[in-house]
């Protein structure tokens, strides 16, 4: 199988993982790309294939040099819940001209918004039709492992050492390591495939957290409402416009950390936001949780007869440091594409 051919394949299985679940995996369906992954890896001859409880695919390819370094392939099969993965159906544009995408429901892609358009010309795209997510976030991550692994059994002369590969749930919704078995994978370290460009490079991440605001308030009709309702939906705009303007993601580039407002429900009896709170910094991280609190303790000062809970949850944590412990990663990494 080709690599574009496998990753058509899995882009087609929905996978969406879902904030809204407290079960692992968030969502029953990633069970259906990750059966499909344990074919396809028995079909290329790996060992020690396992298929957990959690949803987490793990599997071992021996080395063929007698090597005893374990590198580890690590990729995520859910996609993110921000838009539909129903009935997708990939746009395939072959030797691209650099012109505007058009897509369905008058979506376009153009190299105006999109620069880095202009360095794919002549290049095959592969988009979305206009009506859903494609997913390639992150399947192309494990079509390019699964044909990785295809050379390597195609080509035995060629030497490596032994690969460890790890398929994840949920890592859209910050719960891709929660059950994850380090002793089960079994890597010395380990690289992950996903986004970016095609000669780059991270070894660092946010510090990441989530947080959920709920507000009840006093409903009452709107004919008797003086002195008495206390519109629920009302104070949570309030409270998003008492952030910080200049830490939404909108005005944030590369270092500065931002609160992005993921989601708002409701109506005036009850409302909720959800939230994502990013920063490289931990202690800057810790500063924007203290201004969710404060801002929680100012509505509640306000408004005395509404109910407003905040819940703030740690997601994970900058990688940078620990990998900085290891240089040899990074510098392995590097000298690939140098």
């Amino acid at each position: 199988m080709e690599l574009l051919e496998r990753f058509l394949k899995y882009v087609k299985i929905p996978t969406m993982s879902s904030e809204e679940s407290n079960t692992i995996p968030s969502t029953i369906k990633q069970f259906d790309l990750a059966s499909v992954l344990v074919d396809d890896l028995k079909e290329l001859g790996l060992e020690n294939i396992k298929l957990t409880d959690k949803c987490i695919v793990y599997a071992f390819l021996p080395s063929n040099a007698n090597s005893k370094k374990n590198i580890g392939f690590i990729a995520h099969m859910d996609t993110s819940p921000e838009a539909s993965d129903t009935f997708i159906k990939p746009n395939i544009i072959n030797n691209y001209d650099g012109k505007t995408i058009k897509l369905a429901n008058g979506v376009t892609i153009n190299p105006i918004e999109f620069p880095s358009l202009n360095s794919q010309i002549g290049h095959t795209l592969i988009t979305t039709d206009g009506n859903t997510l494609l997913g390639a976030d992150d399947k192309a991550g494990i079509a390019e492992i699964m044909d990785m692994l295809k050379y390597f059994k195609d080509n035995p002369d060629i030497l490596h050492h032994n690969i460890c590969i790890a398929f994840t749930p949920d890592e859209e919704v910050g719960e891709g390591t929660t059950s994850f078995d380090l002793k089960e994978f079994n890597a010395d370290f380990a690289y992950t495939v996903d986004g970016g460009k095609f000669d780059e490079f991270s070894y660092e991440c946010f510090n990441a957290a989530s947080a959920s605001i709920k507000i009840t308030g006093v409903g009452i009709h709107p004919g008797e409402a003086k002195d008495k309702m206390v519109n629920a939906a009302r104070i949570g705009i309030e409270f998003d416009t008492l952030l910080p303007a200049n830490k939404r993601p909108e005005y944030t580039n590369k270092y500065e950390g931002f609160n992005h407002l993921t989601s708002i429900n409701g109506n005036e009896v009850e409302t909720t936001l959800s939230y994502i709170l990013r920063n490289h910094d931990s202690d800057e991280l810790k500063k924007q949780k203290n201004e969710f609190k404060a801002i929680v303790e100012l509505l509640k000062t306000k408004y005395p007869k509404a109910k407003i809970n905040l819940e703030i949850k740690d997601s994970y944590t900058n990688m940078k440091y620990d990998i900085l412990k290891h240089p040899e990663v990074i510098d392995l990494a590097i000298n690939f594409y140098s």
